[in-house]
């Protein structure tokens, strides 16, 4: 009895603080830096965390809501993680020149490309989706 009543203050807390929410998040980061690290795998530690928080929600070890608020934290935050990099842009002088006007426009243009591929798929998807729909209302 008195587990259960751990385990729902437990599960309370991660549900309602936001620090703990953050934290957990940064635990699950800094357990995929020691494996990615320690096994020398040639992956990044985020994408190793990202699928190890996709396997904890698929297999329900973890609610999305024990999670919600610090990613819509980090989410809301993330210009300031990329605030070392633009600082460390304005210490090399050649990207004020062509060279930064190449980088630009590749820049550009696979976003343009990743947003118009996203697009057409997703598209796809949603006909692929009504189609079957159709067919399945055409049956019933």
């Amino acid at each position: 009895m008195a587990s259960q009543s751990l385990s729902l203050g437990v599960r309370r807390l991660l549900h309602r603080s936001l620090p703990v929410q953050i934290g957990l998040i940064l635990g699950v980061w800094l357990a995929s830096e020691a494996v990615v690290r320690i096994a020398r795998l040639p992956l990044p530690a985020g994408a190793v965390g990202m699928a190890v928080v996709l396997a904890l929600l698929w297999t329900r070890r973890i609610r999305l809501v024990s999670l919600r608020r610090g990613a819509d934290w980090f989410l809301a935050e993330m210009l300031l993680f990329f605030v070392p990099a633009v600082l460390a842009v304005t210490d090399h002088h050649e990207f004020f020149g062509v060279l930064g006007l190449k980088v630009l426009a590749v820049i550009l243009v696979g976003t343009l490309a990743v947003m118009a591929v996203t697009a057409a798929v997703v598209d796809l998807c949603c006909r692929w989706t009504w189609r079957r729909e159709l067919a399945h209302a055409a049956l019933d």
